[in-house]
């Protein structure tokens, strides 16, 4: 405060140098006496020039005492403010003309101008609330922050932080990098809540700097304070944005000399700005199973034996997502009467994640009975079982084959006519792993707006990483279309959302389903980058016969021999089979009884009266008919 002490005695000389011309003068006894000071801009103020350092402290003077707003009011009569303008500035320091200054404060966010339309000289000025707190104080108070903005101090240290295998060695060198004088910023890459932000934090610790987040629009008001709070205090500033693909972000300048600027965005989008020239970009990639189970400890569910593995190999989680998860796990293993917290309380936990901005495209599906699975072909069946194989072991056969670009996704497509049970395997297939099960829902991903539907594809594709679910793309041919010739417009953008959707499904690093009626429709280069390759066939007379068991209810009263002789004259599908059951369920309460032969009869005529094909039963007597009312 020595300095701030030097800049009030200038200023409180001056101003009973004029009160003395003044008619009836306010009471100045409660100014300090003037003393003999020569004291260096120092602290927080070192970074400033002396005249800057002077403009500062002086506008902000009124913070000190309330009853310098009179005394401003008074100075600069008849302009209507508590606050200096700049015109007083140049009287109360001496100096013929702060005009330049005081603007070059504004745009670095140590002053604010509320009136840069009036004449320069009439400017008033203002210091922010947050910065005089570090001007006066030294230091950053988080209660006076705008919602922009937040000071981290709840780091880990670098050695407790989780990084993937091939990246062991990132933590220790992190450090080093920060304090390379040559590099303006440096940008971690990676997907929500993979560490970006805590790697940053945690070397940025070890320096003795806090953590200054940034998350709001670039160039905005709260930016300025931002980059005024980076120059007056030791703190690690960091911005988070996520540009989305195709979309280019400019960064504002920053003043910062000794620090870079820390960018944590996605891996997609660009950047770019005077901030980036000499800026290094790293990427931060998926932790391993080993991690996953050290930050399951840190969250307190170490207290585990076999269920400790499954965890870890199970839920494919970030690590901001397993920190999340874990108190919740805990909380619901003591719901459930347990000690130790098990595989299903993780799952459950994963369920309270962040899933807002993923549920606006797509819709979750209700679990499916371990006893309702599909009734399949047996070459159906086989590739139904290497893919759930694959899905189990997906990040140690990513870790094991040595095959550059394979990545721990898993992209299927069960391609067959509607009602062969397609979707009713990726509901077992979810069941089977554990995982949420969430459809896409095309009418809110496809926008008719330039870029929109990429941009919404990218988004839901990153949060199924992120949260770790089986994503089902239902009817995906038709996002993936074959490309055509480019005869218009149209045709030139639907290309460029095929071509994104296939690079974009290539770097996928989770679980994706995609069903098809019209397998032909997809483009080739699709087909390429899938994984496994389930036909779904229709039924034959013993799958019909299983189908028809699986969907009656237990107390129905149809005869063995009508079963099989549906099963085997009756060429449906399974979903068709599954109608028919539900229609003859809901004849058998309307009638208050079990259902019955005349029940199915009559249920499948209708199944084929609605598919529009010829029954192979015989006509229906009136009485099967007839429905009480």
């Amino acid at each position: 405060m020595a300095y701030v002490d030097r800049v009030v005695d200038r200023v409180v000389d001056r101003i009973r140098e004029r009160l003395r011309t003044l008619a009836g003068p306010p009471d100045v006894s409660w100014l300090p006496d003037q003393g003999a000071r020569d004291v260096p801009p120092a602290g927080p103020l070192a970074r400033l020039t002396p005249l800057e350092a002077d403009v500062v402290v002086a506008a902000g003077l009124i913070e000190l005492d309330i009853r310098f707003g009179a005394l401003f009011a008074t100075l600069q009569n008849p302009l209507q403010s508590r606050r200096p303008c700049v015109g007083l500035l140049c009287w109360l320091l001496g100096e013929l003309d702060l005009t330049g200054v005081c603007h070059d404060l504004s745009r670095h966010g140590l002053l604010a101008i509320d009136n840069l339309d009036d004449p320069r000289a009439e400017w008033v000025v203002r210091v922010p609330v947050p910065v005089w707190d570090a001007v006066s104080g030294g230091r950053i108070d988080p209660t006076t922050l705008p919602s922009e903005l937040t000071l981290r101090t709840d780091f880990p240290l670098l050695e407790d932080v989780a990084v993937s295998p091939d990246q062991a060695s990132l933590p220790k060198r992190l450090p080093d990098l920060l304090t390379d004088s040559m590099m303006s910023a440096l940008v971690m890459r990676g997907p929500q809540g993979s560490g970006r932000t805590t790697l940053l934090g945690s070397a940025a610790a070890t320096l003795g700097l806090g953590v200054l987040v940034y998350d709001g629009e670039l160039a905005g008001p709260s930016w300025s304070v931002f980059e005024a709070l980076t120059v007056l205090t030791p703190v690690l500033p960091v911005v988070r944005v996520e540009p989305g693909p195709g979309e280019v972000l400019t960064l504002p300048p920053f003043r910062v000399d000794d620090r870079p600027l820390g960018v944590v965005c996605g891996r997609l989008g660009g950047l770019s700005g005077p901030s980036l020239e000499h800026g290094l970009t790293l990427t931060v990639r998926p932790v391993g199973r080993e991690g996953r189970r050290q930050l399951w400890a840190a969250g307190g569910v170490d207290d585990l034996t076999a269920d400790a593995d499954e965890i870890a190999d199970r839920f494919l989680l970030t690590p901001g997502n397993v920190r999340r998860a874990a108190p919740v796990a805990r909380l619901q293993a003591q719901a459930e009467g347990r000690s130790r917290v098990v595989a299903e309380d993780v799952r459950a936990a994963s369920r309270t994640l962040r899933r807002q901005e993923l549920e606006t495209l797509a819709a979750l599906l209700d679990p499916l009975p371990p006893e309702a699975r599909p009734v399949l072909s047996p070459t159906a069946q086989a590739e139904l079982d290497a893919l759930l194989v694959r899905c189990r072991h997906r990040e140690r056969l990513s870790e094991s084959v040595a095959h550059v670009g394979l990545n721990r996704g898993v992209r299927a497509l069960f391609s067959g006519a509607s009602g062969t049970g397609k979707t009713l395997a990726a509901r077992h297939l979810a069941a089977v792993l554990a995982l949420d099960l969430y459809r896409v829902d095309l009418a809110a991903v496809v926008n008719k707006y330039i870029g929109e539907t990429e941009r919404n594809l990218d988004r839901m594709l990153t949060r199924a990483e992120e949260l770790d679910i089986v994503l089902l793309l239902d009817e995906g041919d038709a996002l993936m279309t074959r490309r055509t010739d480019v005869s218009s417009a149209n045709d030139r953008y639907a290309n460029l959302e095929t071509n994104f959707l296939l690079q974009r499904l290539e770097t996928f690093d989770g679980i994706v389903v995609v069903t098809s009626n019209a397998a032909g429709r997809i483009d080739p280069a699709f087909v390429r980058r899938i994984d496994v390759i389930v036909d779904f066939v229709p039924p034959d007379a013993a799958q019909r016969r299983q189908i028809w068991s699986a969907h009656l209810p237990p107390n129905h009263q149809v005869s063995e021999p009508l079963l099989d002789d549906l099963a085997r004259r009756c060429s449906l599908t399974g979903g068709q089979i599954r109608n028919a059951a539900v229609h003859a369920s809901l004849l058998a309460i309307d009638h208050d009884a079990p259902v019955g032969s005349a029940e199915i009869l009559d249920a499948v005529r209708r199944e084929y009266q609605r598919s529009g094909a010829s029954s192979p039963l015989p006509p229906a007597s009136p009485r099967s008919l007839s429905v009480r009312v």
